[in-house]
């Protein structure tokens, strides 16, 4: 692996959304300001938007690890297209209330109770919920009604919406989504980083992990990234394994931009990178983002079938060496 080969504390681009990876770009800074001027606000709706890989699970992540735990509880739902009353049950469970065989009015009850409680004892209940372009009319609906419960003209719940871009047209725009809009207090898209903001980029994943300078990177590199990533984060995590790797086979103490053209062809040749989207003006088509997926998977796959064959193996040396010397004890013995 590059990291051994680098000397890295371990792998800087992985995918896994991780906080101590965060990285304060211009339309990430904007995003966590409208987060923060939600909680003061202490009310309604705040929406994020972004396309595939801008880093909408990484800023929930950043946000939970900065949040004061003594003032908020927090509720994290990942949609997967729940229908009204199933959006209740799981926000129930987000707080720690049972719901099997609970009638609606009854989880709505506890519901309102346990947000009661919260806030006499010096606590909101935020609740985020990402993909919510997933979301049926009838699950925003619910949320929409929990957003009501008050205690003292004090509201109960603050709820942070993140979704892909086709989220934000519809909160716009559906007729049926009035309501919803109307307790909107601020949105924000996040864009792909800029040109710019690819090496401090690079350079702080880099960072975490140990770096000491060990592959060099000439600024034609970082161009060159741009220009095949389009700025998406993930895209360049990517693009940057894949280049970190190639210097590590190849013995590289210098990446430049012929070396990440040269890992681009390759992932064309590949047909890794199908236009899924308009890309940036001058940029490259970005990855084909579902390619990626299926690729992490295989490989996720793969890695636990290996893990499954080593701990089988380990399992038959020492199984192995438990009978020799158990042999050898009963030779001794005789």
């Amino acid at each position: 692996m590059y990291s051994e080969h680098y000397g890295l504390s371990e792998r800087p681009f992985q995918l896994t959304p991780d906080p101590r990876f965060w990285f304060d770009s211009q339309t990430h800074r904007k995003a966590m300001a409208y987060l923060g001027y939600g909680l003061a606000q202490g009310e309604g709706f705040i929406v994020i938007t972004g396309d595939i890989g801008a880093g909408k699970t990484t800023l929930v992540a950043h946000l939970l690890e900065t949040i004061d735990r003594n003032r908020f509880n927090t509720v994290h739902i990942v949609s997967t297209q729940v229908e009204g009353d199933d959006m209740l049950r799981l926000v129930a469970q987000g707080i720690g209330l049972p719901t099997e065989g609970v009638a609606k009015a009854q989880i709505l009850d506890r519901i309102e109770r346990t947000l009661d409680d919260q806030a006499r004892a010096g606590k909101n209940v935020l609740i985020i919920v990402d993909e919510a372009q997933n979301l049926p009319t009838s699950a925003l609906e619910e949320l929409r009604m929990l957003s009501n419960y008050q205690v003292a003209n004090r509201s109960l719940v603050q709820i942070f919406l993140l979704g892909q871009p086709e989220f934000r047209d519809r909160v716009r725009e559906a007729p049926e989504l009035e309501q919803l809009r109307q307790r909107v207090i601020a949105t924000h898209h996040l864009d792909p980083m800029k040109p710019d903001e690819v090496e401090p980029y690079i350079r702080h994943r880099l960072g975490q992990v140990g770096y000491a300078g060990n592959p060099e990177f000439t600024p034609e590199a970082f161009s060159a990234l741009f220009q095949a990533t389009g700025g998406v984060p993930r895209v360049i995590n990517t693009l940057m394994a894949r280049v970190m790797l190639h210097a590590a086979l190849e013995d590289l103490t210098v990446i430049s931009d012929d070396t990440v053209n040269a890992v681009t062809e390759d992932a064309r040749a590949e047909g890794m990178n199908k236009r899924s989207a308009p890309a940036p003006a001058g940029a490259a088509p970005v990855f084909d983002q579902g390619r990626i997926a299926a690729l992490e998977a295989k490989l996720e796959m793969q890695d636990a079938a290996l893990r499954k064959v080593l701990n089988l193996l380990i399992g038959w040396i020492e199984n192995d060496t438990a009978r020799t010397h158990s042999r050898a004890a009963h030779s001794d013995a005789a």
